[in-house]
């Protein structure tokens, strides 16, 4: 008898490998120490994070084979070498005060690196829980939202106490050695196994429509000839567009909105994380309920009103609560993804299609900050900013009502052949 993993232990596992990459969302930590030390723009430094989210989505897309051919271990251990080189690196960078080995170390292979490492255990888990996809991934994905709550505050000590480039010499090493422990223990089930007591409880769901097999079976290329695959990567980039813009400057919003001091505009950002993590687990835990479909339905919803209202919302309580709604559902549109794949695709290269679909990341983390930006230099307001996300989010709505034809449909041709 082949011994079987523990599949719980195959989701810490993930979280480590997510918890180390999740770092990125504090590199603004470094800004102004950076700014300071060697007289770069904000602007010059915030864009080698930049060009790390653009290079996660499209490593990802790229590489999602190599995960599906080599399996998460041989992917999660060349996640830690690329991730561990481009942190490490950026102390190399910072050292010589050179901003082009910085977009190199940091942006290219560091970039690389979050790519494999952000697919490598999420596919993974999808396989170990297929009665709970939406909480397996979510787990996961939830550890990269809650990041910066750890590496911010570690960071920040750390360069008062040895400088910018030992901290990312540190904390390089520190990723490194988490990531490649971590990835020794990833491996996918082994082939037909499933949970115990699933088969007789999907049969007797059967009846009851609780547990559903997945829609199809594709590979990767025949997935993005699909319109759903499209839908799919619309609905996430238009919900990351609008996400990634608010969260980027939600500071300097909420004092211009409401009138906040800096001070507790900075602890509103810090809340933000917990949201952005908490809503990752949340949310893809929900959607093992009520479905995919209707999760991001819901997400929709929740953002037109959100952003509708922000521009009127100067009472601070009201203005925290519709960017917390913001943040929570940016998270777990992420989360709720992979789940989504899996439902509509099946997990016969689920990494690769994962890879693809997180393109729309990599296209939307330029788009979003970019796009608030123009419109804020030209009226001077972001309640004109706003007011277009919330129209965004009414085609967004409309593609999550339309993808449910083609599910629908799927659904029609399985019965006929069951």
């Amino acid at each position: 008898m082949q011994k079987v993993k523990n599949r719980w232990l195959i989701a810490a596992s993930g979280v480590g490998i997510h918890i180390s990459i999740g770092s990125a969302y504090a590199w603004s930590v470094f800004t102004n120490p950076m700014a300071n030390q060697f007289g770069w723009k904000t602007t010059e430094i915030s864009f080698a994070f930049s060009i790390a989210i653009f290079f996660l989505g499209f490593s990802a897309a790229f590489l999602g084979k190599f995960v599906e051919k080599y399996g998460p271990r041989k992917a999660g251990m060349l996640s830690a070498l690329f991730f561990g080189v481009g942190v490490a690196g950026s102390g190399l960078a910072t050292s010589m005060e050179s901003l082009y080995m910085l977009y190199l170390f940091y942006g290219v292979i560091g970039g690389i690196g979050l790519g494999i490492g952000y697919i490598a255990p999420v596919s993974t888990l999808v396989k170990w829980f297929p009665d709970h996809r939406g909480l397996a991934t979510g787990m996961a994905i939830m550890g990269f939202g809650f990041a910066s709550l750890l590496t911010g505050p570690a960071a920040s000590l750390l360069i008062g106490q040895v400088g910018i480039s030992a901290t990312f010499f540190i904390l390089g090493s520190i990723y490194f050695i988490v990531m490649m422990i971590s990835s020794q223990y990833l491996a996918p089930p082994p082939k037909d196994w499933v949970p115990k007591g699933f088969k007789e409880r999907q049969q007797e769901s059967h009846r009851k429509g609780k547990i559903k097999a997945d829609l199809s079976y594709l590979t990767a290329n025949e997935a993005i000839k699909t319109r759903r695959f499209w839908i799919l990567w619309l609905m996430l980039f238009l919900n990351v567009t609008c996400g990634i813009a608010v969260i980027s400057v939600a500071s300097p919003m909420g004092q211009e909105i409401t009138g906040m001091s800096a001070g507790a505009a900075a602890t509103m950002v810090g809340v933000m994380g917990i949201f952005n993590g908490g809503g990752r687990l949340g949310w893809a835990t929900l959607s093992d309920y009520i479905g995919r479909p209707n999760v991001y339905t819901t997400f929709f919803v929740i953002q037109i009103i959100a952003f509708f209202m922000i521009p009127s919302a100067s009472n601070l309580i009201l203005f925290e609560i519709l960017l917390f709604a913001i943040v929570s559902c940016y998270g777990g549109g992420f989360a709720s993804i992979p789940a989504y794949i899996g439902d509509l695709f099946g997990t016969k290269q689920l990494g690769a299609i994962h890879g693809y679909i997180l393109t729309a990341w990599a296209m939307a983390g330029i788009a979003g900050p970019v796009f608030l930006s123009l419109i804020y230099d030209s009226t001077g307001s972001y309640n004109v900013t706003m007011f277009i996300f919330g129209i965004v989010f009414v085609i967004a709505f409309i593609l999550s009502i339309w993808v449910r034809s083609d599910i629908k449909r799927l659904k029609k041709l399985q019965e006929k052949f069951d």
